[in-house]
């Protein structure tokens, strides 16, 4: 998955409520990952809203199924 041993943060924007996390990590031993965790939080310091975006497409397309069989099990 994901949080797998080639996961790694490699950049950090952050604003007052959110911040852009961008990383990088390697599945199926081939496919390269790139992406961005966008995460919004309260007052209270507790997360509102998380997004996940990920690319090219081919890393997208091994993703999908991954994602989809850990929220299944």
């Amino acid at each position: 998955m994901l949080g797998g041993a080639s996961f790694r943060y490699i950049g950090e924007w952050r604003a007052e409520a959110s911040a852009v996390l961008e990383f990088e990590c390697e599945i199926a031993g081939a496919i390269k990952v790139n992406g961005v965790d966008i995460v919004h939080w309260g007052d209270d310091g507790r997360i509102i809203n998380f997004k996940v975006m990920i690319r090219p497409m081919k890393a997208l397309n091994a993703v999908v199924p991954l994602m989809a069989a850990a929220l299944m099990g």
